[in-house]
């Protein structure tokens, strides 16, 4: 959740979607992601609509959150109407998810199962902290039907977590993935972060292979952005830090590729391997394949049918409009065309399979070619149909959206 959502159209009190976003809803596959917007601190680079009061008034409170997120999901019900969106995948994302009690996941999970539906073969995960669960809460949510937990590990190396503002121990890790395991959640991930200042390249791949030693079912590794209005913006500002370097930033993804293709796994994504097909992220495979998914909580984000709409940032005022019975969406917009094809090439582009070049406009397909001619796109899918990044296109992913978009 940026901190800034686009401006948009009013939404109905209702929260009623135009016809043409209904239109062969159920035949598409559905996700659903539950924010939960609270954590214990607030980290320099954080970005996202979180909250580290456990109280806000007026009814948002970490006690009272999932009764109240339940109520969006009743309202879910009623927007959609009778159409079959039984979810192929819930992803529950934050904030800190399990910093509420695991019976408060559990109450929210089976709210999304008795309103909408969930698949017997659903991915359902929990992103977690490693300072947040325990043995217990682990074998609770597995129990409740979590099927998948993504850790936040972001660096093995106490200097680096430290600028991050994390707080847990790295000698944790370990420790959270064999609960996991024990468990039973057939999917485990972690979550690295690359490029903070004083992160040396030593220190990344020391990270890299903490993870590795932990036999995660995947890896995602995100490089660090800076991000205007964070407290690590401000230290970047004031020259307390440095920012990123670029090539430092390549380098990083570099090692990350080589390390984790040499262990068995698979980049499916720019910043995700998975070891094996099975481990992929689905739900956010279905966020780069424009799939239908409803966002729960404050400062989600949805889109059904080419109709995007985001709630109210506050907890305290999404729970106000809830208890009045009305809508927490803030504003919306039907995506024309034009911006469903540019979205489209924008996230599947990021994908290993690419996107066929049927789907570019003339411009876009021109651009592919000199794409190609720069070793940008990989001749081989180019000659089957097909736009797929290389690994320096994987480098210069943004240049290469530029030439693919008219």
């Amino acid at each position: 959740m940026p901190s800034a959502p686009p401006d948009g159209d009013p939404v109905p009190a209702d929260g009623s979607l135009p016809s043409s976003a209904l239109t062969g809803l159920g035949d598409r596959p559905f996700g659903v992601y539950v924010h939960v917007p609270f954590c214990a601190t607030r980290c320099g680079y954080c970005d996202f609509n979180t909250y580290t009061a456990v109280e806000l008034g007026g009814g948002a409170s970490q006690a009272s959150y999932a009764a109240t997120a339940a109520a969006e999901v009743r309202l879910a019900r009623q927007v959609l109407g009778s159409a079959d969106v039984s979810a192929a995948t819930v992803f529950f994302g934050g904030g800190t998810p399990t910093l509420l009690d695991p019976h408060d996941l559990a109450l929210l999970l089976a709210a999304v199962r008795d309103e909408l539906g969930v698949r017997a073969d659903a991915e359902v995960t929990t992103e977690a902290n490693p300072d947040s669960v325990d043995e217990a809460s682990l074998a609770a949510l597995r129990a409740a039907g979590f099927t998948r937990v993504s850790f936040g590990m972001q660096s093995a190396v106490p200097h680096v977590l430290a600028t991050l503002d994390r707080t847990h121990d790295p000698e944790r890790v370990p420790k959270v993935v064999e609960w996991a395991r024990e468990a039973g959640f057939e999917g485990i991930s972690l979550d690295l972060i690359y490029g903070t200042p004083g992160e040396s390249q030593d220190d990344w791949r020391r990270s890299l292979d903490a993870a590795l030693a932990t036999g995660p079912d995947h890896v995602s590794a995100y490089a660090l952005v800076v991000e205007e209005g964070t407290r690590m913006a401000a230290q970047v500002r004031r020259g307390e830090i440095l920012a990123p370097d670029d090539d430092d930033l390549a380098d990083r993804y570099l090692l990350a590729d080589e390390v984790l293709a040499g262990a068995g796994y698979e980049w499916y994504e720019v910043s995700n391997w998975a070891r094996g097909e099975g481990q992929r992220a689905r739900h956010n495979e279905g966020y780069w394949l424009g799939h239908d998914w409803w966002g729960v909580g404050p400062g989600a984000h949805s889109h059904v049918g080419g109709t995007r709409w985001w709630n109210v940032r506050h907890p305290t005022a999404y729970a106000g409009r809830l208890a009045a019975g009305a809508s927490p969406a803030q504003a919306r917009e039907v995506l024309t065309f034009e911006q469903r094809r540019d979205e489209r090439v924008l996230l599947a582009v990021r994908l290993r399979e690419g996107l066929p070049l049927a789907e570019l406009a003339d411009t876009g397909r021109s651009g592919a070619a000199r794409a190609v001619d720069d070793g940008l796109l990989d001749p081989a899918a180019y000659a089957d149909g097909r736009a797929a990044l290389t690994l320096r296109g994987r480098l210069l992913a943004d240049a290469v959206v530029r030439e693919l978009l008219p």
